[in-house]
């Protein structure tokens, strides 16, 4: 099976193309540039690099949120072109699945976490010895909760996702577990482990056509959030 992955859901651009398991191609920028800049380049990019035939392509997984509601929707334009393109199904693969997937085989849990604003994180906890077991799904909550949910498990984690930078010293002060931060080429998006998972889905039956896919929105956009503000405001 011949899978295209794609990650826009925050500040890193990935892109991703494996064959039966095997990565054949990967392609990744965290540079402030916005997705809708880089996304095709790097598609075409990866491709040629590859000597891969666009035709060949027999999916296309994407992260679908939760993440940046700009990024989600560029990634999300692209894969609806490519699919409706190219005639094929789409693999909706949770974000933090794909995080959580970076870190295979880790001792304990993983817990991917991604800065939301506010003091809240989009975060879950999941184990991956083997195949990636879900123990607390993703979610929006205050970091302290997510914590606290960590600390309940009684078991060493791992963390990964760009919400270690923003909230390292509450993890190290409140938690009470062994604990762990994956290194550089662990805590970003990777479309690769999209890709692997969105194979792994699609043996499980979750592909869609392009036009039935649909990002998950675990809260409202700062846009919604402040229009319904402003709204209340003016009763």
């Amino acid at each position: 099976m011949n899978i295209l992955g794609i990650d826009s859901s925050g500040n890193t651009a990935s892109v991703a193309y494996i064959t039966d398991g095997v990565v054949k191609a990967e392609f990744n920028i965290n540079n402030k540039k916005t997705h809708s800049e880089t996304l095709l380049p790097m598609i075409d990019t990866i491709l040629k690099a590859a000597n891969i035939d666009m035709d060949a392509i027999d999916m296309i997984a994407v992260a679908a949120g939760p993440g940046s509601f700009t990024g989600l929707r560029i990634g999300a334009s692209t894969v609806k072109g490519l699919g409706l393109a190219l005639d094929k199904e789409v693999i909706p693969v949770p974000t933090l699945h794909g995080l959580a997937y970076n870190v295979p085989f880790s001792k304990g849990v993983v817990a991917p976490i991604m800065d939301a604003r506010r003091n809240q994180v989009y975060a879950g906890i999941y184990r991956t010895a083997d195949d990636l077991e879900v123990i607390m799904d993703q979610d929006a909550l205050d970091i302290h909760d997510f914590i606290e949910k960590i600390n309940e498990t009684g078991e060493e984690v791992t963390f990964t996702g760009d919400g270690i930078s923003v909230f390292k010293d509450v993890i190290e002060e409140e938690l009470k577990v062994p604990y762990h931060f994956a290194p550089a080429g662990m805590n970003r998006q990777r479309a690769s482990s999209i890709a692997a998972l969105g194979e792994i889905y699609a043996k499980k039956g979750l592909a869609v056509k392009s036009d039935d896919f649909s990002l998950i929105y675990l809260r409202k956009s700062q846009a919604e959030r402040e229009r319904e503000e402003r709204l209340k405001q003016g009763e």
